[in-house]
């Protein structure tokens, strides 16, 4: 059982740090920082402790996560995304085991995904940290894979991506999360896969993600107001999700939190946070 005080996290008695992502300078409005990932919020309340194996929170400098090691994923991956992140580094394909996790937990190697019939499905996109070698090769570390049907992960999944950074190239920051849920999908055998790799990886039927869209300016949290963009989406693990675009899968907040049991922006104070919440986007798709 865990007890939060002013930022601080104890565990049966004994009082433990919890680790926070430096603070970014503030920055003159319409120039690109690098910004905090959970800036909006810690959506489980994870924490970096072992005895929280299924909510381990694992900090990065490109990009959060909360790890469960009972589904052998990521229950959240969290990252900011603005020009500052982008650069001419290329992609470098260079999936590997994450060191970072506990080696009491199980750690996912690329060979885990082999004939699954499921892609090695990035949750922070490679695309949206090409700056530098180093912020790419983070991207392929495995705890940031989850296993994704073919068609979703390289034409409706990507279309979200996609359309994200143009939205970055029009002089826009966002905050996204993204995860999957359940368990049940369908990759390239057509048939319903519950697990891989043994069992140690759980395979989602579904996967979301949320974009919170902002002009890019400094003291974000403060500047998120009821006519804030905020797009959500919900998908099917399936090889038939590319039936339909990705806009055709816009959902609110609330029914993504309903179905994962998250809360998604639990820093956005009240007031502003339930209108945002409660709201199916309908805004422009390119």
């Amino acid at each position: 059982m865990a007890w939060f005080l002013a930022g601080s996290l104890v565990l049966s008695g004994c009082r433990k740090e919890e680790p926070v992502e430096p603070e970014v300078p503030a920055a003159d409005p319409g120039t690109a920082t690098r910004d905090a990932h959970l800036a909006l919020g810690n959506p489980s309340g994870a924490v970096p402790s072992v005895v929280v194996p299924d909510n381990y929170l694992l900090v990065k400098s490109q990009y959060v996560l909360a790890y469960d090691n009972s589904r052998g994923t990521a229950k959240w991956v969290a990252w900011h995304l603005s020009s500052a992140w982008k650069g001419a580094a290329p992609r470098c394909n260079c999936y590997a085991m994450d060191q970072s996790l506990p080696t009491s937990f199980f750690r996912a190697v690329s060979s885990d995904y082999t004939n699954s019939g499921f892609d090695r499905g990035h949750m922070c996109p490679s695309e949206d940290r090409d700056a530098s070698d180093a912020d790419n090769e983070a991207t392929f570390r495995m705890s940031n894979m989850m296993p994704q049907a073919p068609r979703l992960n390289q034409i409706t999944w990507l279309g979200l991506e996609d359309y994200s950074r143009e939205l970055m190239a029009q002089g826009q920051e966002l905050y996204i999360l993204a995860g999957g849920y359940g368990s049940g999908g369908v990759g390239s055998s057509l048939n319903t896969t519950q697990t891989i790799a043994g069992g140690d990886i759980t395979v989602p039927s579904r996967y979301w993600k949320v974009l919170v869209v902002l002009p890019v300016g400094s003291d974000d949290l403060q500047r998120i107001s009821t006519a804030t963009r905020v797009i959500a989406v919900d998908m099917p693990n399936t090889q038939t999700a590319d039936d339909l675009p990705w806009y055709s899968y816009r959902t609110s907040v609330d029914a993504i939190e309903d179905s994962t049991g998250l809360d998604l922006l639990s820093l956005v104070p009240a007031s502003v946070q339930g209108a945002l919440e409660a709201n199916v986007d309908s805004g422009p798709t390119q």
